[in-house]
């Protein structure tokens, strides 16, 4: 019977190294970088929190994440500004480009061009054949017959022309602006969609200070509840050397009450504690590892908690309220919240493929070539434009059709998914609820079933000293003592363990939800 006790005190303790161990392989923080090992550091349970949103490496990456996301809405938001650019270039070409303006002929047809025949006077001036001949002016009738005269067919061959457009060199300057004036609400909906990734970004840091907060408080208090139970095992241990030393004398110089396989029994119960306070030595040193694992520090360092046990503080909460704060600050609620939101604006974008594109545009440009004629002309080389233009969807083949009725199920998706996660939470805060209260009632029982097998175990110590009982039942009172401390002390861990999982859900410090006692 004694032996079996000693079992149940070593599996008892191997549960909780098993705990230990899966606390430390929770994914809290990222791996610090290697210093030289440090002196173990004695830190309140404050001061923890505080090295963790400094040096765990989780948090700066969700921070990283909120930027992105604030980035992306700006992003989105610059689409209702005017876009504005400017082009500069300098390029020069292996010879300078022309135009070749082939060989061809010229036909001219033959021709007629009939002259008519008429009359007209001519003056004849003095002396316009020698002196005095005529000796005045004289006006003389003149006739002259009507005529035609024809000319030949002819072609005029033109020989190839090769035009030079510019010079081999240029410079070229350009600006020119898009403004989009109307976009059937594309816009508006790729801003919902940023502003929604924006809130769930912020929710997963929310979420995270959460779970390193939990991470840290419950290997806080685990590292105190390891070293109670290592402190446990050691007082245990004295004990029981001591009974067996009271054993010996009793079996070697007593009455004939205690023999030699009461004495061996004892001998056997003594090196089985020491193994197991062993193992919880190595459990304390573990849970404080972790600790400082979690909170960024170096693989190498130890961090202490100051606290000397671990508090409890009985409650008296409202389950229906505590849901109800969940609702509020859970952040997997508010990152379903945001879902819809830009759900909803993947709708605008999607049924803005129905509208048409209205954009005011221009350009001025300014073009330097020391040509001056081609196409480097003067008025080519200086310039600007502006218009204005639309595009109007006709026929897509149903594809913004199809966009839209995907964008509506997905919202219908993520609705009927934010009514499972409500009724997730709303059982997860139940359960954890009734956890607490069981907790709370396993504290009282464990505690008076300590403070009794405490009793028992010195009423039974100074009753086999005397000889009044058997061995057997001395060392099984100081086990039960044991085993009852450390459920004990396991049971107020418990209650921390829960409200912490609890403001997890809640995503709010429960202690700030319920009403503690005093």
């Amino acid at each position: 019977m004694s032996y079996a006790c000693v079992r149940i005190l070593c599996v008892s303790l191997s549960t909780t190294a098993l705990w230990m161990t899966s606390l430390a392989a929770q994914p809290a923080a990222a791996p610090a970088p290697a210093t030289s090992a440090s002196a173990p550091q004695v830190l309140s349970l404050d001061d923890c929190l505080r090295i963790t949103f400094e040096k765990n490496h989780r948090r700066p990456a969700s921070r990283f994440a909120v930027a992105i996301a604030e980035a992306q809405h700006r992003q989105a938001l610059a689409g209702y500004w005017p876009q504005v650019n400017a082009k500069a270039g300098w390029f020069r070409m292996d010879e300078a480009p022309n135009f070749v303006f082939p060989a061809s002929n010229m036909y001219i047809p033959s021709q007629t061009v009939t002259v008519p025949g008429g009359s007209t006077s001519v003056t004849i001036p003095a002396n316009a054949f020698g002196p005095g001949f005529p000796p005045v002016a004289v006006q003389m009738p003149v006739s002259f017959p009507g005529q035609s005269i024809t000319t030949n067919a002819q072609v005029f061959p033109v020989p190839e022309q090769d035009v030079k457009l510019m010079d081999p060199q240029s410079v070229t300057a350009t600006g020119n602006f898009t403004w989009l004036l109307f976009d059937g609400g594309m816009r508006s909906g790729y801003r919902q969609q940023a502003l929604g990734g924006k809130m769930a970004a912020q929710a997963e840091l929310r979420r995270t200070d959460l779970e390193l907060t939990d991470s840290v408080v419950r290997l806080y208090y685990g590292a105190v509840l390891a070293r109670q139970l290592h402190q446990l095992g050691q007082d245990t241990l004295a004990r029981m050397e001591v009974t067996l030393e009271l054993t010996e004398s009793l079996y070697k110089n007593g009455a004939g009450r205690v023999n030699k396989t009461d004495y061996l029994d004892n001998v056997v119960m003594v090196e089985t504690i020491r193994s197991t306070v062993a193992e919880l030595a190595k459990n304390e040193a573990a849970a404080q590892a972790a600790l400082a694992y979690t909170m960024g520090l170096p693989w190498d360092a130890t961090v202490v908690p100051s606290s000397e046990e671990v508090p409890h503080r009985p409650f008296a909460g409202n389950a229906a309220e505590l849901v109800s704060s969940a609702y509020e600050f859970n952040p997997d609620w508010a990152k379903v919240e945001a879902g819809l939101k830009a759900l909803d604006g993947a709708v605008s974008t999607a049924r803005s493929g129905y509208y048409p594109k209205i954009a005011l545009t221009g350009e001025v440009h300014r073009w330097w070539n020391d040509y001056t004629t081609g196409t480097a002309t003067t008025r080519n080389k200086t310039g600007w434009t502006i218009g204005a233009g639309a595009e109007i969807p006709i026929f897509d083949g149903f594809l913004t059709k199809n966009r839209v009725s995907e964008a509506l199920a997905r919202v219908a998706k993520l609705k009927e998914e934010k009514l499972l996660l409500r009724e997730g939470i709303g059982l997860q805060v139940r359960e954890l609820f009734l956890s607490l209260e069981a907790a709370s009632k396993t504290y009282q029982a464990a505690e008076r079933a300590m403070v009794a097998a405490r009793e028992n175990r010195e009423l039974t110590s100074r009753a086999y000293q005397n000889e009044l009982v058997d061995t057997e039942k001395v060392i099984r009172a100081q086990l039960f003592e044991a085993l009852m401390s450390a459920q004990f002390y396991k049971t107020r861990y418990d209650h921390v363990a829960i409200e912490s999982q609890l403001s997890v859900v809640i995503g709010k410090e429960v202690r700030e939800r319920i009403t503690s006692k005093p």
